[in-house]
């Protein structure tokens, strides 16, 4: 080959410049020309539901890297281009002469996808392509070869799993300098993309111009404005995305030795905020910002020196990576099913209410677009007040505003309500609360979303499923006084803490002098100063459920059964007869281990389900409360 290379490098879901493998492999070739670019991927912009938020955290990220790229070589920065990558590479190899393609590798079912496609199209037109991984702490494939090709279903099978594939590398440097860009010529006509279905259309009040034209507006291949994607209403989030911002909150992380050594996830609150309790550097892996693999070693680092005392995986900042990794090998081994029931084989079938409409699941992403079967209006109600923050339950409504508003919540808080909307009380599909969280969640990993569903669900991961978090104890726990609540549910603000947990107990004096009334679902004609009645007795709900997931298990479907997709599995849960009346209560733990990793792991080791001394769900007040209603 004559002449040095010419290599575009894609940046995707890596926008950092350290620990970045691919990165090196490109520089690695002495390239004459490297052209960083990002393409916009209609897929991504119209076909997967993203809020506001994420749009702009990702911008973010975009202009921080744009910047620093700019910093190493004044002639160049991230070059945004506006089409589909499928149809503008084989344009790009040909204009701009390209030698060579390197990119991350990404084992999102989607990406996996279209990487196949445009790795055709390179060696079609003689253009050599590299891809390293990067994204995990090893590479996915690797683990499940090494996993026989199975998915990665405990921390423990994905330890084992990696130690066969070697120890997890070190980070690697930041490069000193980039080599300059070449011309960027784009006099081809751009494709234009089908923009509908928009799942984002809900956002886009002004006029769409996010492909006006190939180099953006100006012409200068900048970083988009959420003006120009068309969203007329503003982020509402008070995070920031960007690699200088996460090397900086990482660094201020590992100054505290201590908290970083013995941090335990489990023990952190989910009622903290102005600072939350961990690190929020979550948002900051999902794009890359932030290369798992430094946070890795400097945390295992850090626990080697610290010695005795220092906390281990599950609990451990390293066991929140490990956990993350398990994820993403479980996804690469299923592929597109995995992010729902139908045709996932390691998911257990229950019979949800609000099921996935089959015909709205897309053959080759699978991802859930939302569109179900209403089965039950009264599911669809409570649905509808669970993502308004309205169900009447404070603890509950507070994690869901601050979810809506500022894209995160606690990792506990998430279990508190994915639990509260499937298994531990409205018995919906949990299908439907992660397309909420995939919409929301600044730091939202197709992986770890389906995943984490799955698990609170008990269909997957996890099988306690007579573990319930309480609405009430479990957020007492953690805030007595109620403060995230008067911070998220202002209506709330001035009632005696004995009542803010539960203010449908508060006399009419109290309500009086704290300014609400207790009325209404939330949803319609609300007046000012109320707050929404609960909208269901939870003890009783709660043993509903648990006898119902009780049935679901001694039937043992999974998603791949063929009484699944032909419908015959109604017929099988109609003769095991109606459990609800067995009277089957849960644990009083009070969501103490409603998703615990230590005691799933006991239970591996056992094969029986660990039973708490009490199975029998206590009425409370508020359960005479709504019987009191109903009457």
């Amino acid at each position: 080959m004559m002449g040095k290379p010419r290599v575009i490098y894609w940046f995707r879901t890596d926008l950092r410049l350290h620990d970045s493998p691919a990165l090196k492999a490109a520089l690695d070739l002495d390239p004459a020309i490297l052209w960083p670019i990002f393409t916009w991927d209609p897929h991504y912009v119209y076909r997967v539901k993203v809020g506001v938020n994420r749009w702009q955290y990702l911008l973010d990220c975009q202009a921080d890297l744009s910047e620093s790229i700019h910093k190493l070589n004044a002639k160049s920065k991230l070059h945004v281009l506006r089409e589909a990558p499928q149809t503008l590479f084989p344009k790009l190899f040909k204009a701009w002469k390209v030698t060579h393609l390197v990119f991350e590798k990404d084992t999102d079912a989607y990406a996996r996808e279209r990487d196949k496609t445009v790795v055709a199209l390179a060696e079609k037109a003689g253009v050599q392509v590299i891809s390293r991984y990067g994204r995990t702490l090893w590479d996915s494939d690797e683990v499940i070869t090494k996993h026989g090709g199975k998915p990665t279903m405990s921390i423990t099978q994905l330890q084992a799993a990696g130690r066969k594939v070697g120890e997890i590398p070190r980070p690697i440097p930041a490069p000193g300098h980039l080599p300059d860009p070449g011309d960027m010529p784009t006099n081809f006509e751009q494709e234009k993309p089908e923009t509908e279905p928009d799942l984002n259309a809900s956002y886009r009040g002004k006029n769409d111009r996010t492909y006006s034209s190939i180099a953006g507006p100006k012409g200068d291949f900048a970083i988009a404005t959420l003006e120009e994607l068309g969203f007329s209403v503003p982020a509402t989030t008070p995070h920031r995305g960007g690699e200088t911002i996460a090397l900086k909150q990482l660094q201020e992380i590992f100054s505290n030795e201590e908290y970083a050594a013995t941090f335990q996830k489990p023990k952190t609150s989910p009622a903290a905020f102005e600072p939350q309790s961990t690190t929020l550097l979550s948002p900051m892996l999902h794009f890359g910002a932030l290369s798992p693999r430094l946070f890795y070693w400097k945390a295992q680092d850090l626990v080697e020196k610290y010695g005795n005392g220092a906390s281990t995986p599950p609990e451990s900042l390293t066991g929140q990576l490990l956990f993350r990794d398990m994820y993403f090998a479980a996804q690469a081994a299923i592929g597109p099913p995995f992010a729902q029931t139908l045709d996932n084989a390691y998911c257990r079938f229950i019979p949800w209410h609000l099921p996935s409409k089959v015909e709205a699941m897309d053959g080759t992403n699978n991802a859930v677009s939302g569109e179900y079967h209403v089965d039950s209006p009264q599911a669809d109600i409570w649905f509808q007040r669970w993502k308004a923050g309205m169900t009447g339950f404070p603890f509950v409504d507070a994690l869901m505003r601050q979810l809506c508003a500022e894209g995160w919540i606690h990792h506990l808080g998430r279990h508190m309500v994915a639990c509260f909307l499937t298994r531990g009380g409205c018995y919906v599909h949990w299908e439907r609360g992660a397309d909420v969280f995939e919409e929301w969640l600044l730091d939202h990993e197709p992986a770890c979303n389906a995943g984490n569903w799955q698990w609170l669900s008990c269909t997957a991961f996890y099988s306690q499923y007579f573990r319930c978090y309480s609405p009430i104890a479990f957020g007492q726990k953690w805030d007595k006084k109620g403060e995230l609540i008067r911070r998220w549910v202002p209506e709330l603000k001035n009632l005696d803490e004995k009542f803010v947990y539960e203010p449908w107990k508060a006399s009419k004096a109290a309500l009086d002098k704290a300014g609400v009334k207790v009325e209404g679902d939330g949803l319609h004609e609300k007046k000012k100063g109320t707050y929404p009645a609960p909208m269901f007795d939870f003890g009783e709900r709660r043993s509903v459920c648990i006898a119902a997931m009780k049935r679901a298990y001694s039937i043992g479907l999974h998603g791949n059964d063929e009484k699944v997709k032909n419908g015959t599995w109604k017929k099988l849960f109609e003769e095991a007869g109606e459990t609800e009346m067995e009277g089957l209560g849960g644990s009083d733990d009070n969501g103490e281990h409603a998703d615990d990793a230590e005691h799933q792991k006991e239970e591996g080791r056992s094969g029986k389900h660990t039973r708490s001394h009490s199975t029998i769900a206590k009425q409370g007040p508020m359960d005479r409360y709504a019987k009191k209603v109903k009457r």
